[in-house]
């Protein structure tokens, strides 16, 4: 299925066939808040001790859309979040040392630990997106059998895959830091929470 789509999407960005416009795909928008939190690192999976992962449930309304996957191409594309792939998630502990990660939930449904042993699962759905900062571990638990991710990156970041090992742990931990937060939120723009959110927090401040 993942290789279908993965092929379908290509050909949809180079005939322009069921490729939404950004226009189009702003109408597919609501207007949400995302939930955000840090996760200590434990030794294994570092995490970021900077910025927050954050969680927009339901914020991408997809009901009489062509290709699903394709809104989220076009949205993330037009927010600078570029590199999109299609794919589903894991089922072992991985992180991204070098570069912020966006998750966007075209279709079915999948519990994800997020911070490795000692984070949290989250079950993710439909319309929702998620955004990785680097280190963030992640891993899927659980997973239905039509669920199809689309994935992004800020096009100042490095793609590398790491697993959750201590051997790793050192040299992550020095590469995150470098990482600089992204011009625009994937979904909401220039103007869009993660601006606030990644530039003014820091760990020990109150969650939302």
């Amino acid at each position: 299925m993942y290789t279908f789509e993965a092929v379908k999407g290509k050909l949809e960005r180079v005939t322009g066939t069921a490729w939404p416009t950004a226009r189009q795909v702003k109408k597919h928008i609501q207007k949400r808040k995302p939930r955000a939190i840090f996760f200590d690192g434990n030794g294994n999976v570092p995490n970021n001790p900077k910025f927050p992962f954050l969680h927009y449930r339901n914020v991408v309304s997809l009901t009489g859309t062509a290709d699903p996957a394709a809104v989220f191409e076009s949205l993330f594309k037009t927010n600078g979040w570029t590199g999109a792939w299609r794919n589903g998630i894991y089922d072992y502990v991985h992180f991204h040392p070098r570069t912020h990660e966006v998750l966007g939930i075209a279709r079915g449904r999948a519990r994800v630990r997020f911070g490795g042993a000692g984070g949290k699962a989250i079950s993710l759905r439909t319309g929702d997106v998620v955004i990785l900062p680097a280190g963030t571990g992640h891993q899927a638990l659980k997973a239905s059998k039509d669920l199809l991710v689309v994935g992004a990156y800020p096009v100042s970041g490095e793609y590398d895959e790491f697993r959750a090992r201590p051997a790793d742990h050192a040299q992550a931990q020095r590469m995150i830091p470098k990482v600089r937060a992204p011009t625009k939120d994937p979904v909401f723009g220039r103007k869009g929470p993660l601006n606030r959110l990644w530039k003014s927090r820091t760990r020990g401040r109150k969650k939302s």
